[in-house]
């Protein structure tokens, strides 16, 4: 994003997204207290500074049975480059894994998997992530209820 600052405007823009990303530019611009032309090209100028950097659907996990939530720790037997090149290239290829994260801490990973419930969770840890290139061991925390889940 070179040195541009966001103004209130940039702000506005970027808040109205966050919980509205198929807004019209004539709503965006008319809730945000600007014209469509200045809208539209700061939608333009924060899409090609790559602050905004793309959209997407948000899904119902209950609806695609994929309401059972765990965070898992991963520590790793070796962590020279080729052995997180190593797990991060196999990491990405499990679609349960919905992130992924390396952690400066007592563990390497930290991993949040989406799954039916807990026999299908145990299926994915068990023939998967423990599978992984380099996994020592793996510590879970299944998760009750989401009180926060929203993106940046």
């Amino acid at each position: 994003m070179n040195d541009y600052i966001l103004d209130r405007f940039d702000r506005a823009i970027l808040a109205v997204l966050a919980t509205d990303g198929r807004i019209s530019v004539t709503d965006m611009a008319r809730r945000i207290g600007l014209s469509k032309s200045p809208t539209q090209a700061r939608l333009k100028r924060l899409e090609s500074e790559g602050v905004i950097t793309g959209y997407r659907a948000l899904f119902d996990p209950v609806r695609l049975r994929r309401e059972h939530v765990a965070f898992v720790e991963v520590k790793l037997t070796d962590t020279r480059e080729a052995a997180l090149a190593a797990f991060n290239a196999a990491v990405v290829t499990i679609g349960e894994i919905e992130q992924c994260h390396m952690i400066a801490g007592a563990f390497d990973y930290l991993l949040k998997v989406r799954t039916a419930d807990m026999v299908s969770y145990r299926a994915v840890l068990g023939d998967r992530i423990s599978q992984l290139p380099h996994v020592a061991h793996t510590s879970t925390y299944v998760a009750m209820e989401a009180v926060k889940d929203a993106a940046v």
